[in-house]
């Protein structure tokens, strides 16, 4: 029988303005998440990644310690806790990108990755930080990742996540599927200007590497007060073959779900012979520098 999983993107808007409570902006956005999961269920979504850094705005755009207090440990924390119950009611794969707190002063940008029946099976720390551009400053937020490029098998295949700024950067793409990826997810903050055109550039670039699926998801709106720009969402579903076959809105929330044929990966592979013509003993220049 094909193996057939449907996946769902959820992209969306802030909801508090940034000089709420801390307590408020977190709660807002997750009890809008969560009935955006519950519309993702009633579609037949078996796996469900959220946007970057889902319970708030993009406070990257500032550097001000006051967003420190949005941290919080991964897995023992209370929002992975109650992703868990979410997952386990609606037998549902869920990615959360969260701020984790890993001890006082040690902080990350990861998503924790939970499987249907609501066991938590690991995270991805967000390895590339941007802080060079006005608007983006992760550096003062966060250490970058140090758990590798890990890959987690699911009863719907084999997820791998690769967040936002990573994806400029094809040595971990291609990490994930010598790890064996099926589903790559990359849950995103990203702006109009600049780095628009790469959007639907890069990514199936990936997908065609590396002969899986990718998953981008971008939140949408403008975020005041910092205005750095439009979260343009578009969030898409590409396949081995770099083909979109599926694309959100641009300017507002939305559940994406597709269908992915993880066959279709095989057959890609017997043609295309890329992990077989690969030379890696002769890659020097990549692991000196």
């Amino acid at each position: 029988m094909p193996r057939i999983t449907r996946v769902a993107l959820i992209q969306a808007t802030n909801v508090e303005p940034a000089d709420s409570a801390l307590e408020f902006i977190k709660q807002a956005m997750i009890d809008k998440h969560l009935e955006l999961i519950r519309q993702a269920a009633e579609q037949g979504a078996q796996v469900c990644c959220l946007q970057e850094l889902f319970y708030g705005p993009y406070f990257p755009a500032e550097q001000n310690d006051r967003w420190y207090g949005l941290a919080e440990p991964i897995p023992d924390g209370p929002t992975v806790s109650l992703m868990q119950d979410a997952a386990r009611e609606h037998g549902m794969v869920l990615i959360v990108p969260i701020y984790e707190a890993e001890t006082a002063g040690l902080l990350y940008n990861t998503a924790a990755v939970i499987d249907e029946q609501g066991e938590y099976l690991g995270k991805y720390r967000k390895h590339h930080l941007p802080h060079c551009h006005p608007g983006f400053w992760e550096k003062f937020y966060f250490r970058p990742g140090n758990l590798g490029y890990p890959v987690f098998e699911t009863a719907f295949g084999r997820i791998g996540v690769y967040t936002c700024y990573d994806r400029h950067f094809p040595e971990g793409a291609r990490e994930l599927g010598l790890n064996g990826a099926e589903i790559v997810f990359n849950p995103s903050a990203t702006v109009a200007g600049l780095s628009e055109y790469l959007w639907k550039l890069e990514q199936p670039a990936h997908a065609v590497a590396n002969q899986y699926f990718i998953c981008p998801i971008n939140r949408v709106g403008i975020e005041p007060p910092w205005n750095i720009g439009e979260f343009y969402g578009q969030s898409y579903v590409c396949d081995p073959r770099g083909k979109i076959i599926a694309e959100a809105a641009r300017n507002k929330d939305e559940v994406l779900t597709a269908d992915l044929d993880l066959d279709e990966i095989q057959e890609v592979r017997r043609v295309w012979q890329f992990y077989r013509d690969r030379r890696p003993e002769s890659y020097q220049r990549i692991i000196e520098l």
